[in-house]
């Protein structure tokens, strides 16, 4: 009999290759928490005993934590929020913020932004944490090699972070394999000892989680701050559904990354029932000891991955702030021609770097970062759930009685564990709440620094109908002159002063204005808009999306189909250089604002690095702007 494969067999195959990608990149994070979870939980709120009733309350916490936070709350419900594909708390908040003139929106806007300016110290954290828990496990196999721990620490860390301007392409094609033969681990050694305390399933049951809560709530309260380090990780769920799609993560999570990270904590669990000094490291005593170094080096590879999710994810949500005008340009380099994604952010890069090595070496053990650990993380999945309860009401329409229960019943767990975990602030959490306020002023400054600017250069520059009606005579000389606006009402300044200095006008004027949208992605087919305004003059408008780059001579190829053609050769652009002064009285913005926009502004990049204008096609028109 002829093999005939039966249609769906790509797709089958292509969706477990989609999944086991899902299961190094969106898994990395919370597939390494076992390191440290169950040992910080019993360390919390100055430590709590090790009886057969606190391992059952707190496995039970654990338990029902990650099946309502990560299964039902981000599997379920979040998901179904995508942007156009897209997930991640910005593309969230371009979906659902409202728009100039509904109630509420400037309030959205600013818990939108403070929730990503949060992700930053997660990206902080998660590196060092990760990485400095899978060495420790060298002092259990000896305690000779206490002191080489933290040298180590900042070798891996300063080895991953270099290698981010190579790209990760080909690194990440042992993502998924190495991720999944660690879940394999983690199930097996987990599962091996369940087996030996079967009893510890017990804490399956809600009531044993709900008569610790109630044994002694202030304790119980302190627990819950670390309970929360099982579902870090659980918002790369939803950032990274664009990558790999909701099924495939979906896929991941209930065949991989679930079973082995509950058979994982039941199995420390049975480990601390049989032996309470296992507690000086559950995951790790865990291991037989033939199997030690190999499962430290293991530990170590899937901490690597873990923090490469992070980082990518910072260079992610970088540039998505860079292109929606709450984060000034910064230069983009892209590691592949064929994944947009992939891309690497040298000022990102090495300020992340920075602020890791500088956590490892201030905080020196994974249990006291421990403590600046959670904060970030849940103030985000706290906004996470605002927005996407935004999103249930008003682009899916459910009923508002609904959305109300719903709300209570996810809030109610998120600011619990937000609250948790604000009790860590004076052990370190003011950490990770430091760089989230400092990057929402970062981000807020620029954006009203923006529209300051824009409106002032507005006032000053005369209206474009005005200009077209009565356009100055002057020599029209041969080529192409294209002017960068901001604005399509309004004429440059730049075209402006060339007029004042050269007096002399190109025989073809375009203006040209760039437009970054609220979605992820603009199709190349709706990319660009041409206008004929006069003789000799067009309006372009470029479109694009979030998660997209600019490219002008790309996209004026384009132009050809509406009969405009360029060649670069002939085709000067004219951009303008602004140097912002300060009003003496009445400035724009707060003395502190201004001064934090004018140091932002100095380290902008250039416009045409950003846009990728060749530099000897280019001409920079300077000018002081009174803000």
């Amino acid at each position: 009999m002829a093999d005939h494969p039966s249609a769906p067999a790509p797709d089958l195959r292509r969706m477990f290759a989609l999944a086991l990608g899902a299961v190094g990149i969106v898994y990395g994070d919370i597939g390494t928490s076992p390191l440290y979870t169950l040992k910080e939980c019993f360390g919390a709120g100055g430590g709590v005993g090790v009886t057969p009733d606190n391992v059952l309350g707190i496995l039970s916490l654990i338990f029902w934590a990650i099946l309502l936070v990560v299964t039902l709350k981000y599997v379920t419900f979040v998901m179904r929020a995508d942007n156009r594909g897209e997930g991640g708390i910005l593309a969230l908040l371009a979906l659902t913020v409202p728009k100039d003139g509904v109630a509420g929106g400037k309030l959205m806007l600013a818990l939108g932004l403070f929730g990503a300016a949060l992700f930053y110290g997660d990206g902080m954290i998660t590196p060092a944490i990760s990485v400095l828990s899978a060495i420790e496990g060298l002092q259990v196999a000896s305690p000779q090699f206490e002191a080489v721990v933290l040298p180590l620490t900042i070798a891996v860390l300063f080895g991953l972070f270099t290698i981010q301007k190579h790209g990760t392409g080909a690194v990440g094609a042992w993502f998924g394999p190495i991720t999944l033969v660690w879940f394999a681990a983690l199930g097996a050694f987990g599962g091996a000892e369940i087996l030996h305390n079967p009893g510890v399933l017990a804490a399956l049951d809600p009531r044993y989680g709900a008569r610790f809560l109630a044994a002694d709530g202030l304790r119980a309260f302190h627990v819950l701050g670390s309970v929360v380090l099982a579902v870090t990780g659980g918002e790369a769920l939803y950032a990274d559904m664009g990558h790999f799609g909701r099924t495939p993560i979906k896929l991941a999570w209930y065949g991989a990354a679930m079973p082995a990270l509950l058979l994982n904590y039941f199995g420390q669990g049975a480990l601390i029932l049989s032996d309470p000094d296992a507690l000086t490291n559950p995951f790790y005593l865990l291991v037989p000891g033939w199997a030690l170094y190999p499962m430290i080096g293991l530990a170590t590879a899937a901490t690597v991955i873990a923090s490469q999710a992070v980082i990518s994810g910072v260079f992610s949500i970088t540039r998505q702030a860079v292109q929606l005008g709450f984060l000034p340009r910064l230069g983009i380099d892209h590691t592949s021609d064929e994944e947009q994604g992939q891309i690497y952010i040298p000022a990102a890069n090495w300020g992340l770097l920075a602020a890791v090595l500088a956590l490892v070496v201030g905080f020196r053990t994974s249990s006291s970062l421990a403590a600046a650990y959670g904060i970030a993380v849940t103030g985000t999945m706290a906004i996470t759930s605002v927005l996407a309860l935004m999103a249930a009401r008003r682009l899916w329409g459910w009923p508002s009685p609904l959305c109300f229960v719903l709300g209570i019943a996810l809030l109610t767990m998120d600011l619990s564990f937000l609250g948790a975990n604000l009790l860590k602030i004076p052990e370190g959490g003011w950490v990770p709440l430091a760089v989230g306020f400092a990057m929402f002023m970062v981000m807020t400054t620029w954006a009203r620094g923006r529209a300051a600017l824009s409106h002032r250069l507005s006032a000053e520059s005369m209206p474009l109908d005005t200009f077209l009606a009565n356009p100055p005579q002057v020599i029209r000389v041969p080529g192409t002159a294209v002017f960068m606006t901001g604005n399509a009402d309004t004429v440059p300044l730049a075209l402006l002063h060339n007029l004042k200095h050269n007096k002399a006008l190109h025989q073809r004027v375009v203006f040209l204005r760039v437009v970054t949208e609220d979605v992820p992605r603009v199709a190349a087919r709706d990319r660009l808009v041409v206008e004929g305004l006069a003789d000799g003059f067009y309006r372009i408008t470029l479109r694009y999306g979030f998660f997209q780059d600019p490219d002008i001579p790309k996209a004026l190829r384009l132009s050809k189909a509406f009969g405009l053609e360029f060649e670069m050769m002939a085709t000067s652009f004219f951009v303008g250089h602004d140097v912002i002064v300060p009003a003496a009285d009445h400035a724009a913005l707060p003395w502190w604002r201004m001064n934090l926009f004018m140091v932002l502004s100095r380290f902008s990049a250039r416009a045409t690095d950003f846009f990728r204008i060749p530099s000897n096609r280019v001409v920079e028109l300077g000018a002081q702007v009174v803000l």
